[in-house]
């Protein structure tokens, strides 16, 4: 049976059972590691399913980092260094991925912690996830802070991309399903996705 919700029913509800609800609401996402590095060289690992293009030229990509006071490590290390990774994550390590969600200390490594491996590139100072099939670096371009919830968008430019170029289509479009990145929805669910269909470019 179909029913009404509205701010003054969801502001009542628990707040884990609220979160579920309105994290779930806006449908499936990509599900991405974002790796970055101290100024005092230590690596941080951390999970992040907000991250949307935002054009193409220039290449700019963004995410949405949480309020500071929960998730302070990688929008520092952003800050500090100018540069970061986004590592697509597959099936075989999504457990360990979404580990990194957890609140660890500062100068814990989190990757030495859920079990992934650091990957260094030459020129690239953030590290990447090795297992990972799809991997990118940007650099940093724009902080935004959003005041109405206290979160910062943050707004980088792709600089390098590391994959099998197997991947590619003959038109450059990326084959995802093939690569087996995984899709989330809401703050802990992971699903494999399936190909429906591509259409031709729709003109009027």
């Amino acid at each position: 049976m179909e029913r009404q919700f509205s701010a003054d029913v969801w502001t009542k509800w628990d707040r884990f059972y609220r979160a579920n609800f309105l994290n779930s609401l806006s449908g499936f996402k990509s599900a991405s590691l974002i790796g970055t590095i101290s100024e005092s060289g230590i690596p941080n690992l951390a999970i992040f399913s907000n991250i949307v293009h935002l054009g193409a030229d220039p290449a700019l990509i963004g995410f949405v980092n949480r309020p500071l006071a929960a998730a302070p490590d990688t929008i520092a290390n952003i800050q500090a260094t100018g540069v970061y990774t986004i590592n697509h994550i597959q099936e075989a390590f999504y457990q360990k991925a979404h580990q990194t969600s957890a609140k660890y200390p500062a100068e814990i490594n989190e990757f030495t912690a859920v079990g992934l491996t650091e990957q260094y590139r030459e020129g690239i100072q953030a590290p990447f996830v090795q297992e990972s099939k799809i991997q990118y670096s940007l650099s940093l371009k724009e902080i935004i802070p959003i005041r109405w919830n206290n979160t910062f968008f943050v707004i980088g430019a792709v600089e390098q991309v590391f994959l099998d170029e197997a991947l590619i289509d003959e038109d450059g479009f990326i084959d995802l399903h093939t690569a087996g990145s995984l899709a989330s929805c809401g703050l802990d669910a992971y699903y494999t996705v399936s190909p429906l269909d591509r259409l031709a470019y729709a003109k009027p």
